[in-house]
């Protein structure tokens, strides 16, 4: 259909899904890398926003390593600067919104 694009991923890991302009929506979808948290990352000057569609997930937030369990449908902002990872189960399946130039030219990463 003229104007419509449809877009998924049911691959593991990370997939952009859609790249317009200044944003990106993205999925994340479980895979071994998730399992447990090795490494945090921060974007230096942008927010992310992380929504739980399917499965488990929890968010690891700040350098103290907060634990934030996740809910369906909630949308979770992660400011800018925040150092922040997420663990998942098997069959989870998170929406991410971004600013499009999010990447390892703008963020820190920290080894566990």
């Amino acid at each position: 259909m003229d104007g419509l694009e449809i877009f998924s991923w049911d691959g593991e890991h990370y997939k952009t899904l859609v790249s317009y302009g200044a944003w990106r929506v993205a999925m994340l979808n479980h895979g071994v890398k998730f399992v447990k948290a090795t490494y945090l990352e921060r974007h230096l000057k942008t927010d992310e926003v992380f929504v739980l569609l399917e499965g488990e997930a929890t968010l690891i937030i700040g350098a103290e390593m907060a634990r934030v369990p996740m809910e369906k449908y909630n949308a979770y902002n992660v400011k800018a600067g925040q150092w922040h990872q997420i663990e998942t189960v098997p069959g989870t399946r998170c929406l991410i919104v971004e600013n499009a130039s999010t990447g390892k030219d703008n963020s820190d990463y920290m080894e566990l």
